[in-house]
């Protein structure tokens, strides 16, 4: 299997949810998507580990979640595990050398994972220690 983005897993888990990816970028499309009622067709996709705004969607029944940014120490990581639900962190894409870089200009290299990620089917596999996968599906 080749995987697209990788990043840090949350906790191992054998939990290997798969969904189309949506970007979430803020409280008003986290609201959004629960109101479809197709929260759990949705691997979802957030800047960062410290999103706190992506709770009420945790609560609900969110399938995954990947970040660009964050630790498994930060907010969602810790509800991640909580809320056993899959949680790849500061993914990068396998095919780039774009990483994320703590204080620096992230735009261009959140504007890269969201370009291929954001609609795309994938499947999260996290049940390594450390690193946790992302794998296109077609």
């Amino acid at each position: 299997m080749s995987y697209v983005a990788e990043g840090y897993n949350s906790f191992e888990t054998k939990k290997s949810p798969s969904g189309i990816v949506k970007y979430l970028p803020d409280p008003k499309s986290v609201i959004a998507l629960i109101q479809s009622g197709k929260l759990k067709e949705h691997i979802l996709l957030v800047q960062g580990g410290t999103t706190t705004f992506l709770a009420p969607a945790l609560s609900m029944g969110a399938i995954g979640v990947i970040t660009m940014s964050g630790a498994p120490e930060s907010h969602l990581g810790i509800l991640s595990r909580e809320f056993q639900m899959p949680c790849v962190m500061t993914a990068y894409l396998t095919e780039s050398d774009s990483r994320y870089v703590t204080g620096g200009n992230n735009e261009a290299h959140f504007a890269a994972m969201i370009k291929a990620l954001d609609g795309k089917k994938v499947q999260l596999h996290c049940e390594g220690r450390e690193t946790g996968r992302v794998a296109l599906l077609s």
